[in-house]
């Protein structure tokens, strides 16, 4: 019986989720136990937070669920998903082309309107000709997110994709992807408590395999745009957070 999972109605939104169950890893070269019979329930669409501490299996728990690692034991279930995408921080595009023939490559001439409106908001319309080597870290990180949101997909999983971005960047960049991805599952992994608190809807805090149960969750303001949330809500928030993992 899957125990622990997250409440769910079948009228939820869309009918979406993800479901974990009883999932066990190791790490095969060190043996070290990262997940040991571990549920958990991902319900319906909008911004998500993976948090934890380093090394305690955010990574791992996002490659899971995207199907990149595949030697667990346990299932995953994903209702109303069938198109999982995973970017991370690190991810290089290839440099023999420019950013601009990359992201029309990807894109295909039904998207053009939206792909401009993302290279405006990304700040990247200065470099659209440039290669891949020549762009800031930041600019790299935009570049290949921009990549992927102009892709068919049902869950985006964001594995510190926005890392070496400024604030302001970075906000107008959450912003419009909550308003132009309404019914999709965005799985974000930060280690910026301020930033998880104050963006997602649901903060999927990552506990060591000795803490039960594994996987909690913290409700994030979800800001959107429209009411600013206040300080004591949001350190309110941030103190659950701290206090789950």
């Amino acid at each position: 019986m899957v125990t622990d999972l997250k409440p769910y109605s079948e009228a939820d939104n869309y009918k979406m989720h993800i479901d974990l169950k009883g999932i066990s890893f190791r790490h095969e070269k060190t043996d070290t136990l990262v997940f040991q019979n571990t549920d958990y329930r991902i319900q319906g669409p909008g911004f998500n937070a993976i948090f934890g501490p380093s090394g305690v299996g955010k990574t791992t728990l996002a490659r899971i669920i995207a199907g990149e690692t595949r030697n667990f034991n346990g299932l995953v279930d994903k209702m109303g998903t069938t198109r999982i995408l995973y970017t991370y921080n690190m991810e290089r595009l290839p440099n023999w082309s420019s950013l601009g023939e990359h992201f029309s490559a990807v894109s295909g001439a039904s998207k053009k309107a939206y792909l401009e409106e993302i290279i405006d908001i990304f700040g990247l319309g200065s470099v659209i000709n440039a290669r891949f080597s020549q762009l800031s870290l930041g600019q790299q990180n935009r570049a290949n997110l921009t990549r992927y949101l102009v892709q068919d997909f049902d869950v985006l999983i964001m594995d510190e994709s926005l890392a070496n971005v400024d604030e302001a960047t970075k906000q107008r960049i959450i912003l419009k992807i909550k308003q132009a991805f309404p019914e999709k599952i965005f799985l974000y992994i930060s280690h910026n408590v301020v930033e998880v608190a104050r963006f997602c809807k649901d903060i999927i805090v990552v506990r060591r395999p000795n803490r039960q149960p594994q996987v909690k969750t913290v409700s994030g303001f979800d800001f959107s745009g429209k009411e600013e949330p206040d300080q004591q809500t949001l350190e309110h928030i941030m103190l659950e957070i701290m206090n789950a993992s």
